[in-house]
């Protein structure tokens, strides 16, 4: 699919991170870019930024999303392109002791389901919404979309306490070539990027010391990952017109341990 002021798009979570990134990529190329964000300020900033469109989105919603993606279209038209990087998790034990007092607790059965709805479902919500959106349209040299999905490292590598995360991008990973094969009589391709440690906000408590020691774990090359490397490889997924229901993982060759 060609990049350029032609394009529409849409990017969750654009407001930060991995997401911000590729809306900066986006931009740069001319494209016509929707950031759908829960976080208004940000959002807000973010768009004026880049010259993007903001529209506040709670990917836990059937109607804020429709909304943000009813806004979206009334100011760029269809979208052809979807990205999506909203998501987040929790670091709880499936069950521990607690060290003085021995007592015995379990992961949260509530936590553990809003993990799984904010990354799996509401992933899959945006991407019904939008290959909906993209089955209007006539074929550009025989493709209506794409879809660009983040999964992470987590995925087959979880850590200690990772649990619902694990399983939240574990379910994006296995659902990419099924919907990949739902949507291609439509001419809609579906990818998955699975991040491994990246330098992002999410980061921004760790200390210099810490970020190094991350960086350290990565075969090659030793340093956490880049957000602008992600947005490079969003875009060659939407480029790449033979790019389809496949997950890649961007981690630099790391294979993260227990803890």
């Amino acid at each position: 699919m060609k990049i350029d002021s032609s394009l529409a798009a849409v990017v969750t979570g654009g407001a930060s991170g991995l997401g911000y990134a590729t809306v900066q990529a986006l931009r740069a190329a001319g494209v016509k870019v929707a950031i759908f964000d829960l976080n208004p300020e940000a959002g807000e900033k973010a768009a004026a930024d880049t010259g993007s469109l903001f529209c506040q989105c709670d990917v836990l919603s059937d109607d804020s999303v429709d909304a943000a993606f009813a806004k979206a279209r009334a100011a760029h038209g269809q979208e052809r392109a979807l990205v999506c990087c909203a998501g987040g998790g929790n670091s709880i034990l499936t069950a521990k002791r607690d060290k003085t007092t021995g007592e015995i607790s379990i992961f949260p059965s509530d936590k553990f389901e809003w993990v799984l709805r904010l990354n799996t479902v509401g992933t899959f919500r945006c991407v019904t919404r939008s290959a909906a959106g993209m089955m209007t349209l006539e074929p550009i040299d025989g493709e209506r979309g794409v879809m660009v999905n983040t999964a992470s490292a987590a995925a087959t590598d979880g850590q200690m306490g990772q649990a619902a995360y694990s399983a939240a991008k574990a379910a994006i990973v296995g659902m990419t070539l099924t919907i990949a094969r739902d949507l291609s009589r439509e001419g809609i391709r579906i990818n998955t990027i699975q991040p491994g440690i990246f330098d992002t906000p999410a980061m921004a408590r760790a200390t210099p010391a810490m970020k190094q020691a991350l960086g350290a774990m990565v075969p090659f090359p030793p340093r956490m990952g880049e957000a602008p490397e992600y947005a490079s490889l969003a875009l060659e997924m939407i480029r790449n017109g033979y790019f389809n229901g496949e997950t890649v993982r961007l981690d630099g060759a790391i294979r993260m341990q227990p803890k």
